[in-house]
């Protein structure tokens, strides 16, 4: 599903229009993007949470020039889905044939 999907899909069970629904949605990504930017985790009670994880630092080996090279410490983005969410999921039979 792209997000022209989830637009539709959105527009279609609310009854508000389509380019009322993108904005919306572009401006809930870009809260969340900040957010994250700042440090500050962002919690969606029932869906999940998107949260920062370290990952430390560590020596990778560049096999085309046959060097090591150091990645520093760093902060990826990432997302904790709700347990509410997980089970849902869990129990779809709908996911599990889509597999």
């Amino acid at each position: 599903m792209t997000k022209a999907d989830v637009i539709a899909k959105i527009a279609e069970k609310t009854g508000i229009d389509k380019a009322d629904v993108a904005q919306s949605l572009e401006t809930f990504f870009g809260v969340v993007k900040e957010a994250l930017v700042d440090g500050e985790p962002v919690y969606v009670r029932g869906f999940g949470s998107f949260v920062n994880k370290k990952r430390a630092k560590k020596v990778a080996r560049n096999i085309s020039k046959n060097t090591t090279m150091e990645i520093p410490e760093h902060y990826i983005p990432s997302f904790k889905p709700a347990k509410e969410f997980t089970e849902s999921v869990k129990k779809s039979e709908k996911a599990a044939s889509a597999v």
